[in-house]
């Protein structure tokens, strides 16, 4: 791959990179012209882009203004440079024009991007696997630490403030992951998989030479999901509960200094990675609390040890049993009474001078907790699950193999994998559950109902305000006269989408791609037309937004506005 992108690129200004697609039966080259000096032009405050903020993530109806413009930068020749005050904007061979006709529903819409990672096609073992017990797993834990977040942040403006984005942050995947659950079970995932798997033995054993290359194969999938099942528990449980207790995942920062410490060779490099330390540790603390940090720590101790077989864990819980009879709320309040990683000013002294502290980190009993956790990840868990991992990744070419040669019938698109992609659907509402429906559209009205001068999330901008009671939406409104904000299409986004162009029929920009909504999540692995909906900025919110809500219509002027 490395000589091959050499030699296309060669003596050019040209970057290239080469992908695997269908599990790597295939793979693609895709060359490159990169502009570096981009500039931003404009993005609307907060209270537009991140309207509905973690509330409204991941759901519909949204109304949500997000977006952002730049513009991108070239030398005298129109190419590619580095920053410089003497590039001039880049003039493209063609610009593409912007639609405010709007949108009306069972209209055609394509989106093109990045999409980052899909797995339509696994096999039903990997989706029962995921479905019925890592998503479950990983939903369960992240909730109890978000309920004890919760809790905290209400009792405290400063531990509010501190832990506002880390909340939002778990929130995300916590919420993604229990969407996936609910709507693979409402697509019927596995049942389907399992009946497109049958179709496909069928074809195996009725050709000798099918049988031969792919007899084995359901057989030897199942086996393998069995086997990792375990491993992909206790992977789960690690990263989600021991690594979400903050003071673990802070003093593992330590951990390759302290070994190499203790072997008497300092490494050469050892100043810049004790630098490097200092400087994540005084980002770290500025949003910790230890007091919150405390309940993390029993509370997710607790729910390993609930979880994880006695066989499977770390030494140490053997010695917390022992000493604390299963009490983790009397253990963590132990340690962290006793703890430097619960004090910014305790592990600043320690860094200034390492070399005479080390033995006291090493002893620290927070540090002693990652380091036994870690080791039993590191040495025993992290290479049975990747020896698996890889085996099932090998036995996943071959389906992908078999199911192209066998079900001719079926169209297979490639997996996501952050290339350049194109998606088709249509602009339409859904209904989430038994008699609900939800339109394909929402307008400036939605805001105003939603709007809570109380909540952040919820503040609508005093401009915004006079410009809804006036009703002055110049030519952005629709046809009823409304402003519109948001609408909804049945194409296949993921995660990468964000910021994704949509595009009407005749090639028109109708607005920008930024979320999925969450019955529609599970389309990472199971793409269902009838619930599956990427939420789109319509393009003349953004364009009112510019123009009536900031006053910089003159940008308007260097677009192609189609009426």
């Amino acid at each position: 791959m490395a000589l091959i992108i050499k030699e296309a690129t060669k003596d050019t200004h040209y970057g290239a990179y080469i992908r695997p697609f269908f599990y790597g039966n295939e793979y693609y080259m895709f060359v490159t012209e990169t502009f570096k000096d981009i500039r931003l032009v404009g993005a609307p405050p907060s209270s537009i882009g991140k309207f509905g903020g973690d509330t409204d993530n991941w759901m519909w109806p949204r109304h949500t203004g997000d977006f952002s413009v730049f513009r991108i930068y070239a030398n005298k020749d129109n190419k590619p440079a580095e920053y410089s005050k003497d590039n001039v904007p880049y003039k493209p061979k063609y610009v593409i024009p912007i639609s405010i006709k709007g949108v009306e529903e069972n209209d055609f819409t394509m989106v093109y991007g990045f999409p980052g990672r899909t797995t339509e096609y696994l096999s039903s073992f990997a989706v029962n696997l995921i479905m019925n017990e890592s998503d479950p797993a990983k939903v369960k834990i992240r909730e109890k630490r978000l309920s004890i977040w919760d809790a905290d942040m209400k009792a405290s403006d400063k531990v509010r403030i501190q832990y506002a984005a880390k909340y939002a942050g778990i929130a995300n995947y916590w919420k993604k992951w229990d969407g996936e659950i609910r709507g693979l079970k409402k697509a019927d995932a596995i049942n389907k998989k399992i009946l497109f798997e049958q179709d496909f033995l069928l074809k195996v054993n009725t050709d000798d030479d099918a049988k031969g290359k792919y007899g084995n194969l359901f057989s030897d999938l199942q086996k393998l999901h069995a086997e990792i099942s375990p491993w992909n528990k206790q992977r789960d449980y690690h990263s989600e509960a021991i690594m979400g207790i903050e003071g673990v995942t802070v003093a593992s920062y330590f951990l390759n200094l302290i070994d190499s410490l203790n072997t008497g060779k300092k490494a050469k490099d050892f100043q810049k990675n004790l630098d490097k330390i200092k400087t994540d540790a005084a980002a770290f603390y500025k949003n910790y609390n230890a007091a919150t940090d405390e309940k993390i720590c029993a509370a997710m101790l607790k729910l390993f040890v609930d979880n994880i077989e006695p066989s499977q864990r770390a030494s140490i819980f053997s010695e917390i049993d022992k000493k604390y009879k299963g009490d983790f709320e009397k253990y963590a309040k132990d340690i962290y009474s006793k703890s430097m990683f619960v004090s910014e000013a305790k592990v600043m002294a320690a860094i200034a001078d390492m070399d005479k502290n080390y033995k006291k980190v090493d002893k620290d009993p927070i540090f002693k907790l990652m380091r036994s956790c870690l080791t039993k990840y590191r040495s025993e868990i992290s290479p049975k699950y990747a020896e698996l991992d890889g085996k099932i990744t090998i036995l996943n070419r071959l389906y992908m193999k078999a199911m192209r040669e066998l079900i001719t019938t079926k169209k297979y698109y490639p997996d996501a994998n952050s290339t350049l992609r194109v998606a088709y659907g249509k602009v339409e509402g859904y209904e989430p559950r038994d008699g609900v429906h939800y339109n394909y559209f929402t307008t400036l009205d939605g805001v105003m109902e939603k709007e809570n001068p109380a909540v952040d999330e919820f503040v609508v901008a005093p401009k915004l305000k006079e410009l809804y009671l006036k009703k002055d939406y110049g030519q952005y409104a629709n046809k009823s006269g409304d402003l519109p904000v948001a609408f909804c299409a049945s194409n296949h986004t993921t995660g990468g989408n964000s910021g994704s162009p949509v595009f009407n029929g005749d090639g028109q920009l109708i607005g920008t791609n930024f979320d999925r909504n969450w019955e529609g999540t599970m389309s990472d692995i199971f793409f269902n037309p009838d619930q599956v909906r990427n939420i789109v900025l319509d393009v003349r919110f953004t364009l009112f937004v510019i123009d009536k809500f900031a006053g910089a219509g003159y940008l308007l002027n260097e677009m192609k506005l189609m009426k």
